[in-house]
């Protein structure tokens, strides 16, 4: 039966790896028919294949859109596989929350979704705020959920300063101590991260996903 598992994991990654969301979704519908852990088939499938796409990336041996292709396929698996995890009232262990979302005036989620999908694939449970979030919604959420981490998206050089506006209404709240704040799109850069008072920046999702886990004392892997 172990065999039989290894193979259907193989399946998972490889649908990922290849960008094929619908041979994601029939691996993970085979994964479940043959009574393999739902859990194990995201960790050792699906995320697997994710990481390698995501370590090409860093490398510079796969680009943005197959990161996105990616992510859609190992989307397409895990909701098959969340389906099944939930019906068995199962809990999936998680590295901590992460609040994201694209500042107020700022309507692009590319860039954030894919962040999304490499954080969810690594362990972590993201709660998503979309576009145009208003610096009040986010500091509103934080004190909600008190999420480990707030991730702040801008693409525009016009929106970026929603990022600004954000931190200083959670030191205004009280809560600027109680979380870390990590900013990202082609508006920012490590020298605005520094001048808002970020904790960090990250230039693409890979690096989004180490430095979260250096804010929160993750080892890597």
């Amino acid at each position: 039966m172990e065999k039989q598992y290894a193979r259907i994991l193989q399946k998972l990654s490889k649908a990922v790896e290849e960008f094929d969301a619908d041979r994601a979704k029939e691996a993970a519908i085979e994964a479940i028919e043959e009574g393999l852990d739902p859990l194990r088939a995201i960790d050792e499938g699906l995320a697997k294949g994710i990481r390698v796409i995501g370590e090409l990336f860093e490398k510079k041996e796969a680009f943005l859109p197959e990161l996105i292709m990616a992510g859609e396929a190992m989307k397409a698996g895990t909701q098959v596989l969340m389906e099944e995890i939930q019906k068995r009232g199962l809990s999936v262990k998680k590295l901590g929350t992460v609040l994201i979302g694209t500042v107020h005036g700022d309507l692009h989620d590319i860039g954030k979704n894919i962040v999304i999908s490499m954080l969810e694939s690594a362990g972590f449970e993201v709660i998503d705020l979309g576009v145009d979030v208003a610096p009040e919604v986010f500091v509103k959420k934080v004190e909600e959920v008190q999420p480990g981490v707030v991730g702040m998206s801008a693409l525009l050089t016009t929106t970026a300063p929603g990022q600004e506006k954000v931190i200083k209404l959670l030191r205004d709240a009280g809560l600027r101590d109680k979380v870390k704040v990590i900013i990202g799109g082609a508006a920012t850069s490590e020298t605005w991260a520094d001048e808002i008072g970020a904790d960090a920046h990250a230039a693409d999702a890979v690096e989004a996903v180490r430095k979260i886990k250096a804010l929160l004392g993750i080892k890597q892997g």
